[in-house]
């Protein structure tokens, strides 16, 4: 009895064993297994190829910031290179008649749009258009005469010859002709954008906002200390074209608003910046810059690059022949500087 119990107590003893040795096993093949999927998880290959998708995609959201600025700033090569075929335009006319006859001087800026023609204000075209002093003069018989219209581009020393193509019947547009010469046969005419700009849009303007007096403030300090002095005049822009200082500036903004053939932008513009082309960001033309509002910085007045298709065709259709322009003398003492910018 005490062998057959000392039989039962081993056989008892070599099960529990047994059953201890399979838990252990099947904890330590349960460790393993935990181990193996900790050592997976946080594998250095995975860690890598986590890190290396978050950089490319940081790189990748850094390529499309990159691409959405420049999308909104201008090309310093484009702006710069419409700046040649954007003329600084002097003129002088008179209305003739005893009770209200004057002199005045007229200056503005002008844009080639085709070969041999440049786009600009009617009221640079026509000075006396839209002032009333002179629709006063001529209620009461007097008459205008445009006694000289010039062009001087940038890079040349020597102005050219301007005379009326077409100007628009309603609305502040002309086409004015430009004197063949072997320099303006030369000149790079500007494209014409193809759909106007939306209200947010970058533009930048290029002009010659008070005309000489603000190319001659621009000018090297020893040429502003010659020049400060001297009058607005032909002559001093003659000085500025001989020194390769006939130059337009450029100024940038948005646009504000589009309604119908106006456009409304913030770019700064003053007197002598009537006329100049307004540019997109691929530096074309889609306005021309005529007018400001007093007083709000936001309010510079341009119209649709559209409205000039018309009068170059006009005046690509009219007789190459110049204009007859009357000579004379006007019986007032007095000339007076007139702002192109109404």
């Amino acid at each position: 009895m005490l062998n057959s119990d000392s039989g039962e107590s081993y056989k008892e003893s070599a099960v529990v064993e047994t059953w201890q040795r399979f838990v252990q096993g099947l904890l330590g093949v349960l460790g393993l297994a935990g181990a193996l999927a900790m050592a997976h998880y946080y594998a250095p290959s995975e860690k890598n190829g986590l890190d290396e998708s978050l950089e490319q995609q940081v790189h990748q959201l850094s390529r499309q910031v990159s691409d959405l600025e420049r999308g909104q700033s201008f090309s310093s090569t484009a702006v710069d290179d419409a700046r040649s075929s954007v003329a600084y335009i002097y003129g002088i006319y008179h209305i003739s008649g005893r009770a209200h006859s004057f002199r005045a001087r007229v200056s503005g800026t002008g844009f080639v749009v085709a070969p041999g023609l440049l786009a600009t204000n009617r009221h640079v075209a026509e000075p006396w258009y839209g002032d009333r002093d002179v629709e006063v003069a001529m209620r009461k018989g007097g008459s205008p005469v445009l006694e000289k219209l010039v062009a001087y581009f940038p890079g040349s020393p020597l102005p050219v010859n301007l005379e009326t193509a077409a100007v628009a019947t309603h609305g502040d547009l002309a086409i004015l002709r430009i004197e063949t010469t072997p320099f303006t046969r030369k000149l790079r005419p500007l494209n014409l954008s193809q759909t106007p700009p939306h209200v947010g849009e970058s533009v930048s303007v290029l002009a010659y906002p008070m005309g000489v007096t603000g190319m001659v403030a621009k000018s090297p300090a020893l040429v502003y200390e010659r020049l400060a002095s001297h009058p607005d005049n032909a002559e001093t822009a003659g000085e500025l074209a001989a020194l390769s200082l006939i130059r337009p500036s450029a100024t940038f903004g948005h646009v504000g608003d589009v309604t119908g053939d106006k456009l409304i932008y913030d770019a700064p513009t003053a007197r002598g910046g009537s006329g100049g082309p307004v540019l997109n960001l691929h530096g074309e033309v889609v306005g021309i810059n005529s007018a400001y509002i007093d007083g709000f910085s936001g309010g510079t007045l341009g119209i649709t690059a559209a409205g000039l298709l018309p009068l170059m065709e006009t005046a690509q259709r009219a007789p190459l022949q110049m204009a007859t322009v009357e000579s004379g003398k006007a019986t007032a003492s007095s000339v007076r500087n007139v702002s192109t910018l109404h």
